[in-house]
This record gives C-alpha cells, structure tokens and sequence, in this order.
C-alpha cells in the first residue's frame, strides 16, 4: 500500500493512493499513520480491505498539500558513510561498523515543504536517502532476516546537511544535521510487502534542475536487514520509528572546488523507484 496523509501542518489526515492513482480518505477507518498502525496487523487489514474495495471517498489532489507520511515519529536513527560510492568521494575509509548518528523528530516536514538555509550557513547541502520504518518492536534482533521481518514501510528522506556546522565546528555531526526543515520525508510509506528488494533500488537528486546524484542501494555497505540487526544491539526500536539508510555519492561535499552548495531560491528534486518523489525551493531562515 501506499499511505500518505495529507492538509495543514500538524492537522494532517490519513489518506491512500490506489492501485490507480486515486488518493482516496482514510479517516473514516484509521486515525493516522503511525507506529501504532504499523504494528497493528488487524488494522492494516482493514485499510487494505478499505483499499481494495473502492469505496473511500476521493480526495481532490489540486491544491492539497502532501505531509510526512508518517505521525508521532519516535527517532530518526541515520547511518553515515553507508555507500561504497559516497565514502570513495569523500575520501573517506568505508567503516567497519555502520555510523549512528541522530536526528530530532521536528527536523521532519513534508516532501514539497520549504527547506530553510540556517543564518550564517554557507555550506548547506544535499542527500537523497532510503527511509526505513519500523513495524515491530525490534531489540537484539540475531540475523539480518530478523531485521528486514521488522519493517513496516519505506519512504524517500532528503537527509539535509550543513557541512561546517558538521565538521567544522567541533564535537558530534548532530550540528549539522538538526536544523529546522532538514528531513523532508515522504511522499509516501510504502508497506514492506510491495518492496521486494530494498537493495534494488535507483535513488536520483536534482538541483536546479541538473542531476547530481544517481545511485542504488546495491551500492550500500550494510544493507537495510543488517542495519536493522545492528541499530538493535546498541537501542530499542518501536514501531513509527525511522532510520534514514544513507547517500550515494554526488553530494556537494564530494564535489570539486568551488563546491555548488544550496543556497536561498535553489530547487531540489528528488526520487526513489517506487516510493515516490519530491520537491522543495530552498529559502533564508
């Protein structure tokens, strides 16, 4: 399924696009979509049935805007360095474990929201990412099939960084990584059992107009099943939880000097292969 939820920030409401491109209202058979569904198999059955039945009422897309497809987010766990590609660019050693590092819930705003330039940035840049939702309870988890069977979905993420305020600027990347608008998110989730293979997915980002990275996950050097086996050891994980699986290489970063990073009236486009696209004009804080 694809799930999405759509209007005003912050009053979103749940919504489905079918097997025919109609985004349909789900509010009259679930609350949200969030962690609470995702672990709920009764409940997703009835939105499937809902679904398939073809009697939601229709939404008019004109006009509405598209949110995070997912509420009450939990954390938003990140795994740096995770392309074979992206470290080679950065001159970076491919890590021997997966790099954690964080990001706040409220970094979260839909996929064609504006994204804000921090004040006194001048290195803000860019990176497509698979999104992974959790769907079950996952701690300790023993092989990488345990971590792929606690998955509830999928989204495309632009994993928004500031690169001095990230390596320039002392201590943890968390800096550059937490500034309002840095993790638009959707357009949809897409439940695990329409992904057949994570590992084989096209992921591309535009600026401008002007392609600037086109990878696959095939590139990942831990992929998903294992980054989930692996996130478990070190803290829970719940349902409406997200880990943001890391870019392939292209970033501004990587780039020769002058590096092109984003600035005020930029626009970024941004697409997985079946999850979906988005796009967002760049302004001052």
């Amino acid at each position: 399924m694809k799930l999405l939820r759509v209007g005003t920030a912050g009053v979103e409401r749940p919504a489905l696009l079918d097997a025919d491109g109609t985004l349909r209202d789900l509010s009259g058979v679930v609350d949200d979509i969030d962690g609470a569904l995702l672990a709920d198999d009764v409940a997703l059955g009835r939105v499937r049935a809902a679904g398939d039945s073809g009697e939601l009422p229709v939404l008019d897309p004109a006009g509405l805007r598209i949110g995070p497809p997912l509420g009450r987010i939990g954390k938003i766990v990140c795994i740096g360095l995770n392309y074979h590609d992206h470290a080679r660019e950065t001159g970076a050693e491919p890590p021997a474990e997966p790099v954690i590092f964080f990001k706040a819930a409220d970094t979260v705003v839909g996929p064609h929201d504006t994204v804000l330039v921090p004040r006194a940035s001048t290195k803000t840049d860019w990176e497509v990412e698979l999104a992974v939702v959790i769907g079950r309870t996952a701690r300790y988890l023993e092989s990488v099939e345990e971590g792929l069977a606690h998955v509830g979905g999928y989204a495309v993420a632009h994993d928004v960084s500031e690169r001095e305020f990230q390596i320039e600027r002392g201590g943890t990347w968390d800096k550059g990584k937490n500034c309002e608008t840095f993790n638009p998110l959707g357009p949809w989730l897409v439940t695990a059992d329409e992904v057949a293979d994570p590992q084989g997915l096209s992921l591309k980002l535009w600026v401008n107009g002007e392609l600037k990275q086109d990878g696959t996950t095939a590139e990942q050097i831990f992929g998903v099943g294992e980054v989930v086996r692996y996130v478990s050891q070190f803290m829970t994980l719940y349902p409406g939880d997200v880990i943001n699986t890391g870019t392939p290489a292209g970033v501004a970063l990587g780039q020769p000097e002058p590096k092109p990073f984003l600035r005020a009236g930029d626009v970024v486009e941004l697409e997985i292969a079946g999850l979906g696209r988005q796009r967002q004009e760049f302004k001052d804080a």
